[in-house]
């Protein structure tokens, strides 16, 4: 028999580049897929919320003003810290779904596929979304996305990683700056995600990961002033419906929840999730007078 004393891990909220516990000094107990105690999680209160907004809107412009290509290597970062990682995640996946060790490998290894295929898309979504216009005039007009700004993001239930990391991914892709509401019986995954997110150059701030009550911590995120979109995935029927008419108050942008599962999250996930936070810019700037051979610039 070991001489020595189990070391459990503490789990804290990820605000701000930092690892807090809750403002209110709550938790919750989360259990594993047969019922077994795995650890204590902080329980957010609406001042964490709070909190997490002022620190997403403070990385904001920053996170925004980057190069497209310089988020994409952190994106690119990401993924690989959480290969270095992969063993811890397969324990953590497991339990919390209930997977054999090869199904959460799999979802782990589909997770940092995942940050990869959005590094990828950084620099390129520009491309797809932007361009020129065609006018009637002697007028350059352009088109280009910019990022929507903070985005408030629940999670799936279901799926612990591959569905934390299929919703937040393009939502900072683009230069938006997140809150999340982890999976409420199932966050462990996503509060060690902010050990990875802290280590991979990632502003402090761009993404903030909240968990306990996902009603408690939604309904103030929706009524938020400075929340400019919000993601519904994680919410039920009743509760995005709530969520949708407190969001009316400021415009916000609001991606609705869509019935899926874990196969849809392992499925190449296109591009929509990306066009869903970003905002179009148009500008038209004359081409100058036309010379005598008919030419301009």
């Amino acid at each position: 028999m070991s001489d020595r004393l189990s070391v459990f891990k503490t789990y804290k909220l990820y605000v701000g580049g930092k690892f807090p516990r809750s403002e209110s000094g709550r938790v919750y107990e989360v259990t594993d897929a047969k019922g077994k105690w795995l650890a204590n999680a902080p329980l957010s209160s609406r001042k964490d919320a709070r909190d997490a907004v002022v620190a997403a809107r403070k990385a904001f412009g920053a996170w925004s003003g980057a190069t497209a290509y310089n988020r994409g290597q952190i994106l690119y970062r990401i993924a690989e810290m959480l290969e270095g990682r992969r063993d811890q995640y397969v324990a953590e996946v497991a339990d919390a779904e209930g997977l054999s060790k090869a199904k959460a490998a799999a979802q782990v290894d589909a997770a940092i596929d995942r940050w990869v295929w959005y590094a990828g898309w950084t620099d390129k979504i520009a491309q797809v979304v932007g361009g020129g216009n065609p006018v009637a005039g002697p007028f350059f007009n352009l088109s280009s996305p910019e990022p929507t700004g903070v985005v408030a993001v629940l999670a799936p239930q279901e799926s612990s990683l591959l569905g934390l990391v299929s919703v937040v991914a393009p939502v900072i892709a683009t230069g938006n700056t997140a809150v999340v509401i982890a999976s409420e019986k199932s966050p462990l995954p996503a509060l060690s995600l902010g050990e990875v997110l802290a280590t991979s150059d990632l502003p402090g701030g761009v993404v903030n990961v909240l968990s306990g009550r996902t009603a408690e911590i939604a309904t103030p995120l929706a009524a938020h002033q400075d929340v400019n979109a919000i993601d519904l995935t994680g919410a039920d029927e009743t509760l995005a419906k709530e969520l949708e008419i407190a969001a009316a108050d400021n415009l916000k942008r609001v991606l609705r929840p869509q019935p899926v599962d874990d196969a849809d999250w392992s499925a190449t996930p296109g591009i929509d999730r990306m066009t869903a936070f970003l905002e179009t810019k148009t500008v038209w700037h004359p081409t100058g007078a036309l010379g005598a051979s008919g030419s301009s610039y």
